[in-house]
């Protein structure tokens, strides 16, 4: 399994691309929307993976359904709260994963394809610390994205249940680039290398 993108929740696009902006020094570039969910995306190379902001399309119908990534309850301000893993084999990592990953669902959005995980709820199991599941189906989004001079170095989840989470999904702990230890409270932070020296973003971006 390898961590495919981390995910930026914002209240509105332009603001939480703003934030990344002033975290990293480079703006995300033009995504798409997601007809289903109604989210529209931001996206930002992170060499072998990238980093998507999110927020609710205020063009969009309502999706009849909860939207994923909490969205439902926009958040006040831009904040790294989710991310994504690509495992080799979907049905396989699905069906060892911890209860609450949700099913899988199909989408599109302009030339891509894909599968991934939705909890019935939209929200994610264990405080977001626990990743949405995807499969591309062809290319990758991450492969059409200019090269921004980042790379995600790190991606650190804390959790008071981290031992219980290692111990029921042993793929989570073998997953490149991925730091796994137990904390009094939820913690998801991304150390990404950039020209400027290293970056740290946490959940609260601005």
């Amino acid at each position: 399994m390898k961590i495919d993108h981390i995910v930026v929740t914002a209240p509105d696009l332009d603001t939480g691309a703003a934030a990344v902006r002033e975290a990293l020094g480079v703006a995300p570039q033009p995504g798409g929307t997601h007809s289903a969910m109604g989210t529209h995306n931001r996206l930002l190379s992170l060499g072998d993976s990238y980093l998507e902001v999110i927020a609710v399309d205020p063009d969009a119908a309502p999706p009849g359904r909860p939207r994923w990534f909490g969205l439902d309850r926009p958040p006040k301000g831009p904040r790294l709260a989710f991310w994504v893993a690509r495992p080799d084999d979907m049905g396989r990592a699905l069906a060892e994963a911890p209860m609450g990953m949700g099913e899988k669902l199909a989408f599109t959005r302009d030339d891509l394809s894909w599968q991934m995980t939705v909890p019935p709820s939209g929200d994610l199991p264990f405080d977001g610390v626990m990743p949405a599941l995807i499969s591309w189906q062809g290319a990758m989004a991450a492969q059409g994205l200019p090269d921004s001079g980042l790379k995600l170095q790190r991606l650190r989840l804390v959790h008071p249940r981290m031992g219980d989470i290692r111990a029921a999904w042993p793929l989570l702990a073998g997953t490149p680039g991925l730091a796994l230890e137990v904390g009094p409270q939820p913690i998801l932070s991304a150390d990404i290398v950039s020209p400027a020296g290293l970056k740290t973003l946490s959940a609260a971006l601005g």
